[in-house]
């Protein structure tokens, strides 16, 4: 090349041509791995959120069973306070009634409850007044009554008086009563 105006070129290997090839394609793969690597990302977080998912969702099921078993503790206690109150209701009724019955020229000194029966202590002007005003009303109430008589200081009678009843009626009494609360829950129910 003697003979040319120009002086010769020196070759490259890499051409403005082949850089911009280069250029094109290091985009490419830099996308195409940055699109994978999000992607490997975004599987991640899904597993990771479908983990705490399921974690919250097991806590969420044993705190589930902890309240009903509180709320069956609570319904129990609540069941048995209105039989309770039921029973209470039942008691100051009974010794309203019992009041009631005791007529002005007795007086009573004590009272004692008992499981199946009642014991009274009191004063009465005679046997005659015990008999016919406190007596009578005891045994329609009572199977068994048993009273016993001592003279006070001031000419009056002092008297125990023992009542009771029998351990079937109570038992029957207490079922009567049962089948009557099922029936006013189911009533309220309805």
């Amino acid at each position: 090349m003697k003979y040319s105006y120009t002086s010769a070129r020196k070759k490259k290997i890499v051409t403005p041509e082949l850089q911009l090839l280069f250029i094109f394609f290091g985009i490419t793969l830099f996308m195409l791995f940055s699109t994978y690597a999000f992607l490997l990302f975004k599987d991640y977080r899904f597993l990771e959120q479908s983990r705490d998912i399921v974690q919250k969702r097991f806590d969420l099921n044993i705190s589930l069973s902890s309240m009903k078993s509180k709320i069956t503790f609570i319904e129990k206690e609540l069941a048995l306070s209105e039989r309770v109150y039921t029973q209470n209701t039942v008691l100051k009724d009974s010794i309203a009634n019992l009041f009631d019955l005791v007529p002005q020229r007795i007086t009573l000194s004590e009272a004692s409850l008992l499981k199946n029966g009642l014991i009274l202590y009191g004063i009465t002007p005679s046997k005659d007044v015990y008999n016919f005003m406190l007596q009578a009303p005891l045994r329609s109430i009572f199977h068994k009554n048993y009273s016993s008589f001592y003279p006070d200081k001031n000419g009056w009678l002092r008297f125990v008086s023992t009542n009771y009843i029998e351990e079937n009626d109570i038992q029957n009494y207490d079922l009567k009563s049962e089948d009557l609360e099922e029936q006013d829950t189911n009533e309220g129910l309805e």
